[in-house]
């Protein structure tokens, strides 16, 4: 298995003993990145008031290509960014008016899920949620829920807390009743499984960020916005203008007509340099998603074959996604009542986890190679 350590090196300098288990939750920054955050310093010293041309009309169209060049969207332009997926998703639940009904699942992240459990109890939000488990029946059982009549379709790419991946988005999308608006959370599927969206450009909002596959860190979110859904969000401010027509006239609020409409306020700069560095490292060393992919299982699988072969007092033995399933995406989550004690015994032996309740997971990343995954079985397995 190649060796992409180098690329991270003063993330591993810093802690060499370190097995970091975590990619999925906190990854790992390449070294590229350190320069674009000191670049973003830079032009911000040199330039003062006009790095915003400079980010506006370099940076910005780069990172829209980076995001459709990964997603295969066919126009950049119905890409915009922000300083995180909330904000993104709460510009669009702005145009849906005081009463919604949303057909969503159980396994979607605290920030959409907390959200709307708020909206609930405000009673703006009538909602029917979906099981994600049993698994190899979601999808059926999801497209057989949107028969009903609801106006946001809300659902991960990835599941957050167990792994499960909705490698093919098509069958259930299509199923999203007439005039219903889709959200599509794809943090856990960007630059981590490959994501193809051509056929659906028209038809979903797709959301996703940095903070994890992309390894860029935080503040680098995104989102695909199809064109002509809701030209004129109710929650706007005032970086959306920069994009504005110039000679809008009449007293109405102008807007552009791509995904810049959903623009919000000012915010830092700099994750998008790093984002943009990282994006254009894994193209020049030609490494694709596909490949993240599949090094991902591999290393999962030679894992779970250690975690078997040493005497493992911990109880990881109930993988909520097996092995044996191809849908699944880039981490393990083991379903444990001993979740939090394990993630406690391993961070004594300075094993990086992160722990979801009674779920542990475990993350695997292009900067592990089979001596970090060996390494960290036989402490975990000695970790009591």
């Amino acid at each position: 298995m190649k060796s992409y350590k180098h690329l991270f090196r003063r993330f591993i300098d810093a802690d060499p003993h370190r097995i970091h288990f975590a990619a999925h939750s906190h990854h790992f920054w390449p070294d590229v990145s350190f320069d674009a955050h000191v670049r973003a310093w830079t032009d911000a010293a040199t330039l003062a008031d006009d790095k915003w041309d400079r980010f506006f009309q370099k940076l910005w169209p780069r990172a829209q290509r980076h995001v459709a060049r990964l997603l295969r969207l066919p126009d950049p332009s119905s890409i915009a960014f922000g300083p995180n997926v909330h904000d993104l998703v709460m510009r669009v639940l702005s145009n849906l008016g005081p009463r919604m009904r949303v057909l969503t699942t159980d396994g979607e992240f605290h920030s959409f899920s907390r959200q709307l459990a708020r909206f609930e109890e405000e009673g703006r939000a009538e909602v029917v949620r979906v099981a994600t488990r049993p698994f190899d029946t979601f999808a059926e059982r999801f497209a057989q829920a949107a028969k009903g009549t609801f106006d946001l379709m809300y659902l991960s790419h990835v599941f957050f807390d167990s792994g499960y991946a909705l490698r093919d988005l098509e069958p259930v999308v299509r199923a999203a009743p007439e005039g219903a608006v889709v959200i599509v959370d794809g943090y856990h599927a960007f630059s981590a499984i490959d994501v193809d969206l051509s056929r659906l450009a028209d038809r979903i909002f797709y959301v996703g960020g940095g903070y994890k596959y992309a390894m860029s860190g935080e503040g680098c979110c995104f989102i695909h916005a199809p064109k002509g859904v809701f030209p004129r969000p109710i929650d706007t401010g005032w970086f959306a203008a920069f994009f504005a027509l110039k000679d809008a006239q009449g007293d109405r609020v102008p807007y552009a007509d791509d995904a810049s409409r959903f623009l919000g306020a000012t915010y830092d700069p700099t994750p998008l340099y790093r984002f943009d560095a990282v994006m254009s490292m894994l193209e020049r060393e030609g490494i694709t998603t596909h490949e993240i992919d599949e090094r991902a299982k591999t290393l999962q699988a030679l894992f779970v074959s250690e975690l078997g072969r040493e005497s493992t007092p911990t109880d990881l033995s109930n993988l909520v996604v097996p092995i044996s399933e191809p849908n699944r995406g880039q981490f393990l989550v083991y379903e444990t009542p001993r979740a939090k004690a394990i993630h406690e015994l391993l961070k004594a032996r300075n094993v990086t986890t992160d722990v979801r309740g009674n779920r542990l997971r475990l993350g695997f990343a292009i900067y592990h190679d089979e001596a970090d995954v060996i390494e960290g079985a036989r402490r975990i397995a000695e970790a009591e």
